[in-house]
């Protein structure tokens, strides 16, 4: 039962990141998409509708019907594709690709320590939660200050939060499995590891990425 669970995860988080990376890759070459996009003032609409499905998801997902669930996920990865045709515009392919690479190991790694660690991870939520608002707040003061060595630290420290979330998150799943009905538990469990993965890809991506100049 609990590998059944896992299967459906996995592949969700799987439909999710190839339905955004697909959707970046493909509007990043379409010049009409872009200029809606990020010179009509769309790009905030697209980023409000991603808060708003991924609150309408936390929230709502145990009372959720299951297609209604499902739905809502696969709008929201495809509305984060959406936004990230910025980084395939900004960030050589080939430097994209690589950074994917190495963002699937690390997750690999840390969800199979998640999964198999006898240690109570239950109280490390709360305390990555913390250090992640204390982030959110720096990177928000950096936006006005633009210090790239400040951006830097900031950027490596998530990395660090983010890989904590991901054996939380493993375990926490493992431990809601049988609470809310299954296909729900699928993608609840696939959204919030794609959250994990995609934070961790996008700080990586901004320590070594290469720019396309």
């Amino acid at each position: 039962m609990e590998n059944k669970i896992y299967s459906k995860i996995y592949l969700w988080l799987f439909v999710g990141l190839l339905v955004t990376f697909l959707t970046g890759a493909y509007t990043a070459t379409n010049q009409a998409a872009l200029s809606v996009i990020f010179r009509q003032g769309y790009y905030w609409i697209f980023v409000l509708l991603e808060l708003g499905l991924a609150i309408f998801l936390s929230v709502r997902i145990h009372k959720m019907q299951p297609t209604t669930a499902k739905i809502s996920y696969l709008l929201y990865t495809f509305f984060s594709g959406l936004t990230f045709a910025s980084l395939f515009v900004v960030y050589q392919l080939e430097s994209i690709i690589m950074v994917f690479a190495i963002t699937a190991v690390i997750f690999l790694i840390f969800a199979l320590i998640g999964h198999y660690t006898k240690i109570d991870l239950s109280k490390l939520g709360s305390f990555l939660m913390m250090i992640l608002i204390g982030v959110i707040l720096c990177i928000i003061v950096n936006l006005f200050l633009e210090n790239e060595t400040f951006d830097i630290i900031i950027s490596s420290i998530s990395i660090i939060i983010f890989i904590g979330f991901i054996a939380y998150d493993v375990q926490k799943i493992k431990k809601m499995n049988g609470m809310i009905q299954e296909e729900n538990l699928a993608v609840l469990g696939a959204f919030e590891l794609y959250l994990d993965f995609i934070n961790i890809f996008i700080d990586l991506l901004r320590l070594f990425g290469k720019s396309d100049d």
